[in-house]
C-alpha cells in the first residue's frame, strides 16, 4: 500500500479524530439525590469496594446487606439534604467547576472531563467520552492529595478496567499523590491565611481534620497516616511566620464501625479543646480538594454541636480550596507538570 501524505486517509476510511490530550479529574462520588433510596444504591456501591472494606465478603456482604443498607442510608440521606443545593451535591458541583476551570486554563490543546469514583460521572464512560473526542493519551488525577489504597488505587483500578474492555487503549499516565509539593502547601498557605483574617474573632487553635482510615491500613503498610502528619508539619511550618501563637492539632474524622481508627478522632479533639478551655476554634479539612458532606455536615454543624456543647464558644470550618484561584492555580501547575512531553 502507497503511503500517503501525514493527516489523509484512503477512501473510505471511517473518520478518525486528531489525536489530543485527555485529563480526567476523579473525586469520590456522591449519591444523586440526598433520598434515602439515592443513597442505598451509593453506599452499596462504595462499601463494596473491597478496597474500602477489607474484609472477606463471604463475612462482609451479610453485614451490609443485612444491617448497614438497611439502616444507614434514611441517616446518611439526612446529613446530605442539610448540605445540598440547587446545583445538587456539593461535591458534584464544585468538582464540574474544577474541571471547567482547568480547561479554561489550559486551553484547546487539552480535553478535561471530570468523573466520581462511586455514583455518576462513572470513570469508564468518562474515558470513553475522552477517547471520543481523540484523546489518545489521558491524565488521571485522582484529587487525594495524601495517598490511600482506598482512594487513590481504587481510582486507578477502576481505570484498569475500563482500559481492560478496550481494543485501542489510550496511554495512561497518573497524578501522584502531592501531600508535601511545595505547590500544595502554598496554596494551603495562602488560602488559610485569607480565610483567618476575615473570621469575626482569632482562632487559639487549628485543627487539621483528616478522613479516617482504620489503624489497620497502616499497619498494613498504607503511607496515608504518613503522608497526613507529613501535610500537617508542613503547613505548620508554613503558617508560623504569619501565626507563632497559632497551635496547630491533627485529627481523624469519619469513624465507620467497630474496628480501631487512627487517632486521635477529630470528635474527641473538638470536645478536649472546649474542656480545657480553648474558647475560640478553626477547624481544616486539607485532604479533601472540594467542600462535601463531610466538611459542610460533619465538621461545620455537628462539630460545631460537639464543640461549643463542651463548653466551647466561637467555632469555623475552614472552606477547602475548592475551586478558587489559589486552588486552581495549584491544579493547574501540577497538571501541566504531569503533561510534559505530551502538550
Amino acid at each position: 500500500m502507497a503511503h500517503l501524505p501525514a493527516g489523509h486517509l484512503p477512501t473510505g476510511h471511517p473518520p478518525v479524530p486528531a489525536a489530543r490530550v485527555g485529563v480526567l479529574l476523579v473525586n469520590l462520588g456522591t449519591p444523586e439525590a440526598p433520598g434515602a433510596p439515592e443513597v442505598r444504591r451509593y453506599l452499596a456501591e462504595f462499601l463494596s469496594d473491597p478496597r474500602v472494606i477489607e474484609i472477606p465478603r463471604l463475612v462482609w456482604w451479610p453485614i451490609l446487606h443485612g444491617i448497614i443498607l438497611r439502616t444507614r442510608p434514611a441517616r446518611s440521606a439526612h446529613a446530605y439534604a442539610q448540605v445540598w443545593t440547587d446545583e445538587g451535591s456539593p461535591l458534584a458541583a464544585i468538582t464540574r467547576r474544577q474541571a471547567e476551570g482547568l480547561q479554561a486554563r489550559l486551553g484547546a490543546g487539552v480535553v478535561v472531563a471530570h468523573a466520581m469514583r462511586y455514583g455518576q460521572p462513572a470513570i469508564g464512560a468518562q474515558i470513553a467520552w475522552l477517547q471520543a473526542q481523540g484523546c489518545t493519551r489521558i491524565l488521571l488525577a485522582p484529587l487525594y492529595p495524601q495517598y490511600c489504597a482506598a482512594t487513590t488505587a481504587t481510582v486507578v483500578d477502576e481505570a484498569g478496567r475500563a482500559l481492560a474492555a478496550l481494543r485501542w487503549q489510550p496511554a495512561l499516565r497518573s497524578l501522584p499523590p502531592y501531600h508535601d509539593d511545595a505547590a500544595y502547601i502554598a496554596a494551603l498557605r495562602a488560602d488559610v491565611v485569607r480565610q483567618l483574617a476575615q473570621l469575626p474573632f482569632v482562632p487559639e487553635a487549628l485543627v487539621l481534620s483528616f478522613h479516617g482510615m482504620p489503624q489497620r491500613t497502616l499497619d498494613l503498610g498504607d503511607p496515608y497516616h504518613c503522608h497526613c502528619l507529613k501535610t500537617a508539619r508542613l503547613l505548620g511550618a508554613a503558617l508560623a511566620a504569619d501565626f507563632p501563637a497559632l497551635r496547630l492539632v491533627t485529627a481523624f474524622q469519619s469513624r465507620f464501625g467497630r474496628a480501631k481508627w487512627l487517632e486521635p478522632s477529630t470528635e474527641t479533639v473538638l470536645a478536649a479543646e472546649a474542656r480545657n478551655g480553648i474558647r475560640a476554634l478553626a477547624v481544616l479539612a486539607p485532604g479533601f480538594a472540594a467542600d462535601c458532606v463531610e466538611t459542610l455536615e460533619e465538621l461545620a454543624i455537628r462539630g460545631r454541636e460537639v464543640f461549643t456543647g463542651a463548653g466551647g464558644a466561637d467555632y469555623a470550618v475552614l472552606s477547602c480550596l475548592n475551586d478558587g484561584a489559589v486552588g486552581m492555580a495549584m491544579l493547574e501547575a501540577l497538571v501541566r507538570r504531569e503533561l510534559g512531553g505530551w502538550l
